[in-house]
């Protein structure tokens, strides 16, 4: 599928952009080109001389820009065949403290993306989501659940152009910049007596970076367009992580901050009359040319119409045990 292609990716520079490059150049030689559209310049220097990307100079090309600027898009998005969207506005606070920016990157710039990927007859589009997006209680994952809506009905917005849109949804990557894991790091090798946590019912899905990468890869390969995919990924108990990264370390509950949850959700109830399930993962399909998608997943099982996936419901857990050997692995 990827044989002599051109894969563009917003906000390219994140954790999620390197990891997605390393793999695509490991296990995808066939690739033509990888451009990393960002709009930091330092961080795609870094990028281009880490020693897993340096050799490949000749397959990776770097854009400044931002999804904000239809222009460059549009100059970017030369000949680009697929386009893996995920750039974004991510911090709880910093959007709710600048709201419009936020609107400006994470729905302006995403309805930016759909218009210019129409118009370069991009192939295929596959845009990051966020557990935040579903049911969202914050500035951050409104704008994302917009982006989202966006996207799955930018196949309707299509017409008669090839060019297909789908989303694909997870919650905090262990061990990424901003996740937990390396917080407590911080604490730990700063000599700290004890770990906070927000609250002790607290759960959460855990992700390694590796599973989110293929998920996306999974997605651009079977799309039809429109899908919303989420994987199966097993849940953790917060106060259970602290245990795994600090036995000795006292646990203080330090209060449930704004804008976050109890449960990370990924599927509401009101999307289960939409959502069917696979082996692996669930897929919500649109409410936009229901019937003429529905067929094409024939294999999958409809869920319950009370159904609702969140961390705090999943049968798939990790123990204390689990998460120190994971941890080890990150």
């Amino acid at each position: 599928m990827l044989n002599d292609k051109t894969i563009l990716i917003t906000g390219g520079t994140g954790s999620f952009g390197k990891m997605f490059t390393k793999t695509i150049l490991k296990n995808h030689p066939e690739i033509k080109k990888i451009i990393i559209y960002s709009r930091d310049e330092y961080k795609q220097f870094v990028m281009q001389n880490m020693p897993e990307f340096k050799p490949h100079y000749d397959k990776m090309r770097y854009f400044i820009g931002d999804v904000r600027d239809k222009e460059r898009l549009y100059r970017a998005l030369e000949g680009v065949d697929y386009v893996i969207h995920a750039a974004a506005l991510k911090q709880v606070p910093a959007c709710e403290y600048n709201p419009f920016e936020a609107v400006k990157t994470n729905i302006m710039g995403a309805q930016n993306v759909i218009d210019a990927c129409l118009d370069k007859g991009v192939k295929r589009v596959v845009a990051l989501s966020t557990d935040k997006a579903c049911a969202p209680i914050n500035l951050y994952g409104a704008t994302k659940l917009c982006s989202d809506k966006l996207f799955i009905a930018g196949n309707a917005y299509a017409g008669f152009k090839d060019t297909k849109f789908a989303v694909v949804r997870y919650g905090n990557v262990a061990g990424s910049r901003g996740s937990v894991i390396p917080f407590f790091q911080k604490l730990i090798n700063e000599g700290a007596k004890e770990l906070p946590i927000t609250d002790m019912n607290m759960t959460r899905f855990w992700l390694k970076l590796e599973s989110a990468v293929q998920m996306v890869l999974d997605a651009l390969e079977n799309m039809n367009g429109g899908e919303l995919y989420v994987k199966k990924i097993p849940s953790m108990l917060m106060p259970d992580l602290a245990k795994a990264m600090a036995p000795d370390l006292k646990i203080k509950e330090v209060g449930i901050r704004p804008g976050e949850k109890i449960h990370e959700q990924m599927i509401t109830r009101e999307d289960a009359r939409n959502t069917l399930e696979f082996d692996d993962y669930y897929i919500i399909l649109p409410d936009i040319d229901l019937e003429n998608i529905t067929h094409k997943y024939s294999q999958g099982k409809p869920v319950a119409p009370d159904f609702e996936y969140h961390s705090g419901n999943n049968d798939r857990w990790l123990s204390v045990e689990d998460m120190k050997k994971l941890i080890s692995e990150i």
